[in-house]
């Protein structure tokens, strides 16, 4: 390994210890590639790890590069490496599963026991993530990005992934979103992709619930039909919860007690729950969920979804540009994650590297 003079990296040495510092970086092995970040996106585990040290049990034990949204160009391959070429542009798939534990041989790879995730404090030594200069990674995580895609939009292949799973899980229950009406709980970055996938799979009607006007305002940009702010307007959802509920699949993106039994409350019977916020212990209306046999249904990561991202990205079926509210030079950093915690004003910051 070798320091780079210009490989400046964001890293975190215990709660609201932020520092931009140089990281070491090493030629590509075999089956790597040597790859200059260009943008980069925060994420709400980013925001805990700065703010409380760690999120739940997982604690910053060592200091630790953040950041698993991000795309840059491939400056050098190692030796192996097929399909891609120095001076592409890739989306950076952030896991890395072992390929050998139980759950890698039942296709279930989201959910390895050995999983090394960019950005991640969870083991010993921690994984360290993508919000540095130059980083080598293996080639299979790098997913070629259009010409016509900036490097901001290919980050955000990420949370749509994420988002792509969720939709897949809900569809794999409650059939296919084509014609559906569809309720989606907080307005964030996960919410709005959420709204953009519902969009994009043919959605009837799409309602949008949070307490701030500016992400409800980004969620109707990215295809909401019906924009609540429940703060204000706390029977908003009153005609979809009618009856015994009008919405056929709701996307819980907030992990809020009220927003979950608003949504519990607009299911119709038979209807499916997509939980993709995440939240400690968290109350919810066993009542309901039983009498209206509700499916509940969590959602964890992604797998193939990465690689489909990329692509709805690239042929402009998503268009996730709307939700980037602001970009900021690695060396405003802590501004930068102080604008991110901000929900009033913004919904995906990203730090920017170097010029694409």
């Amino acid at each position: 390994m070798t320091f780079v003079q210009d490989n400046r990296a964001v890293t975190l040495h215990g709660k609201n210890d932020l520092r931009i510092e140089l990281a070491a970086v090493g030629e590509p092995k075999d089956g790597e590639v040597l790859v200059s970040v260009l943008a980069g996106g925060i994420c709400g585990s980013d925001l805990h790890y700065w703010h409380d040290g760690g999120i739940g049990t997982i604690r910053v034990r060592e200091p630790i590069i953040l950041g698993h949204e991000a795309a840059g160009r491939i400056e050098k391959l190692g030796e192996g490496v097929d399909g891609l070429n120095v001076g592409q542009i890739v989306a950076l798939n952030p896991s890395h599963p072992c390929g050998e534990c139980g759950f890698c041989a039942q296709g279930l790879s989201r959910h390895c026991v050995n999983m090394r995730f960019k950005g991640s404090a969870m083991y010993l030594p921690h994984e360290q993530g993508m919000f540095r200069e130059k980083l080598t990674i293996n080639a299979k995580q790098c997913v070629p990005v259009a010409k016509n895609v900036s490097a901001g939009a290919a980050a955000c292949a990420e949370p749509l992934a994420v988002c792509l799973h969720a939709a897949n899980r809900g569809e794999a229950i409650g059939g296919s979103l084509q014609g559906k009406v569809i309720l989606v709980t907080g307005a964030g970055p996960i919410g709005a992709l959420c709204v953009a996938v519902a969009r994009q799979r043919g959605a009837a009607t799409i309602i949008v619930t949070d307490i701030e006007d500016t992400v409800l305002d980004i969620a109707r940009q990215m295809g909401a039909d019906h924009c609540i702010n429940t703060r204000k307007d706390p029977d908003g959802l009153a005609q979809w919860q009618q009856g015994k509920g009008r919405v056929d699949l709701v996307f819980e993106c907030s992990a809020a007690v009220p927003a979950i039994q608003d949504a519990a409350s607009a299911l119709r019977p038979l209807g499916t729950f997509v939980q993709v916020g995440v939240a400690g212990s968290t109350p919810i209306p066993l009542n309901i969920f039983v009498s209206k046999e509700i499916s509940f249904i969590g959602s964890h990561r992604f797998e193939d979804e990465f690689a489909d991202a990329v692509c709805l990205i690239n042929s402009g079926q998503i268009d996730p540009t709307p939700m980037i509210t602001a970009t900021y030079p690695i060396t405003n950093v802590e501004e930068a994650f102080k604008a991110a915690s901000d929900r009033s004003l913004a919904v995906k910051v990203q730090l920017s590297f170097s010029e694409a």
